[in-house]
């Protein structure tokens, strides 16, 4: 039997001190430090649902290797239960990470001073036709590619810019599934501004007048690798409403990259049993992406120059799922299976931390002489 890693005990004291400083208090705030039947403290706890949770083993091998490690000794089925217990915690101790490693502001240069987050959603499911689903909101910080937020809720709830948090100055990077109406105004309501793909007829635009403009018609007067911009707006839903002033940036395609566009037009409505209008297909020639950005912040080059680091989020998407295995959620109740993403999610954000770390840290591989916990993008001194 291969033993858990306990030769040097030096390596786990100093992944704790990596941890929230009240994340024993936190624990017992969410309820998964109460009747610690068969563990001895919170730190054979933590560090047995580490175990399964980074490893990926099973419960009766976990429950084996911390019996040999002398972590604890209870049965795989005891385990299970204190990971359904954990899920608030591990939320709470991811919260109060992203809130102490995340950096908040973008650096000198474009938008200097304002947060550029790219936010996406993914869903997870339990094997077989009646596992669970969920869907997670996650956004990260185009400046560090780290994420600072993230959320599960059950797959039934949309993607939405609603669904995060937004601050003063954040700007929102979204793909086409962002650009509605209630996102973008819940967006602005908060102070911030909203960069989305725009697809045709998604999102209602008027002119200065309050006319409805004919986008296709705009966009036609583009050619080849032509940058057009155009000053709207996106009139209110009712009378409590107000006009959103927007900008819409467009690039028209070369003919091999339209033509890809409108065979995936296509397909996507015949696996769907629709037929794909005129205007659909002929919108698909260009590179469409709405702004609520002053043209003064960012000209109508750079808003699509923005657009294009959306990809980051989709690669840590990819990551989280072949290298955390987050895509591989075991067949259980609801309840487990929500700690058990919540405990993968935790998982990931400590390593975020571990490198933003790691990038300052001395050549010796440990803190001399330090008194507080470096955030990103401080130098340490020893």
């Amino acid at each position: 039997m291969e033993s858990l890693p306990n030769d040097d005990l030096s390596n786990w004291k100093l992944l704790l001190g990596f941890l929230p400083e009240n994340w024993e208090s936190l624990g017992r705030e969410s309820g998964a430090l109460l009747r610690m039947r068969g563990f001895p403290d919170a730190e054979c706890l933590l560090r047995t649902l580490l175990v399964y949770l980074v490893e990926g083993r099973s419960l009766k091998h976990t429950a084996l290797r911390a019996e040999k490690a002398g972590l604890t000794s209870v049965s795989s089925v005891a385990i299970w239960k204190r990971l359904k217990q954990s899920g608030e915690w591990f939320r709470l101790m991811n919260e109060a990470l992203l809130g102490v490693w995340c950096r908040r502001e973008c650096p000198e240069g474009l938008l200097a001073g304002r947060r550029i987050r790219l936010v996406d959603g993914t869903t997870v499911s339990e094997p077989g036709k009646t596992g669970s689903c969920w869907r997670i909101h996650y956004s990260i910080d185009l400046a560090t590619l780290r994420c600072d937020y993230v959320r599960i809720f059950e797959k039934s709830s949309g993607e939405t810019f609603r669904r995060f948090e937004v601050t003063q100055g954040d700007v929102l990077i979204g793909d086409r599934v962002y650009a509605n109406r209630p996102g973008i105004r819940h967006v602005i309501s908060h102070g911030g501004d909203a960069i989305v793909r725009l697809p045709y007829s998604n999102v209602p635009l008027a002119n200065g007048a309050g006319s409805p403009v004919d986008m296709l018609a705009h966009l036609r007067t583009l050619d080849t690798c032509d940058i057009g911009e155009w000053h709207w707006c996106i009139p209110p839903a009712d009378d409590n409403d107000e006009a959103i002033p927007v900008r819409v940036c467009a690039v028209k395609k070369s003919e091999t990259a339209a033509e890809i566009a409108r065979k995936k037009i296509l397909r996507t409505a015949q696996k769907s049993n629709f037929e794909a209008s005129p205007e659909a297909l002929e919108a698909a020639g260009y590179f469409i992406v709405l702004t609520t950005l002053p043209q003064r912040a960012a000209p109508a080059a750079q808003v699509l120059e923005l657009y294009r680091g959306r990809w980051q989020i989709e690669l840590v998407f990819k990551r989280l799922k072949s290298i955390l295995h987050l895509g591989h959620l075991p067949k259980k109740e609801p309840d487990g299976a929500r700690a058990w993403l919540q405990g993968k999610l935790f998982i990931a954000s400590l390593t975020e931390t571990l490198i933003a770390a790691g990038e300052d840290f001395s050549p010796w591989g440990y803190l001399l002489g330090i008194e507080k916990k470096p955030l990103a993008g401080d130098r340490i001194h020893v």
